[in-house]
């Protein structure tokens, strides 16, 4: 009975993500932080930021990969498939309904209107997201240097980012190698 209960609480959890959360899977990041780590305490901040990481670097939208590894993480392959069932319902069922009335949709000027204004909130729901995530992991000087030189590597240089993610894997794998020596 305990594991249904489970099953229901990653499927709610996961579909109220999935319906309420505009932009694509960096908006869902301050959602996923204040639903999965701060309130049920599934997963850590650190953990968090490694799915993201994982998911922004593995083929598929960002938030399902986060939902499949967090589903996985409580229940094996079917806490992945209940989770993953939950993100995607919503925006199928929207994508159904709008679906029907498509045509002429977009250029209706209040609509343009209003997701310029869900676009403007979503800029500034990432910038609390990244405000309160580098709070926590860049802390560490080593993260600190990373994140500063993952930036100007990308904003300044225009590194593509999946150089930078691989350079930062490298990073990571160096400093882990170098403290296993030292100890």
């Amino acid at each position: 009975m305990n594991d249904i209960r489970l099953f229901g609480e990653l499927f709610w959890a996961f579909f109220k993500i999935g319906a309420v959360t505009f932009g694509g899977g960096l908006a869902m990041l301050p959602v996923l932080d204040r639903d999965l780590v701060q309130a049920k305490k599934w997963l850590t901040a650190e953990q968090l930021v490694d799915y993201f990481a994982i998911g922004q670097s593995t083929p598929g939208i960002i938030a399902v990969n986060v939902a499949t590894f967090v589903g996985y993480n409580k229940k094996g392959v079917p806490g992945a498939v209940v989770a993953t069932t939950g993100i995607v319902f919503p925006s199928l069922v929207i994508i159904m309904a709008l679906a029907a009335f498509l045509e002429g949709f977009a250029d209706i000027p209040q609509v343009q209107s209003a997701l310029r204004g869900i676009n403007v909130v979503v800029a500034a729901l990432l910038i609390k997201a990244v405000i309160g995530l580098g709070k926590k992991t860049l802390a560490v000087p080593a993260s600190f240097f990373m994140g500063a030189a993952s930036f100007i590597l990308i904003a300044v240089f225009n590194v593509p980012g999946v150089a930078v993610v691989v350079l930062s894997a490298l990073y990571g794998i160096a400093l882990k190698y170098q403290r296993g020596t030292e100890a």
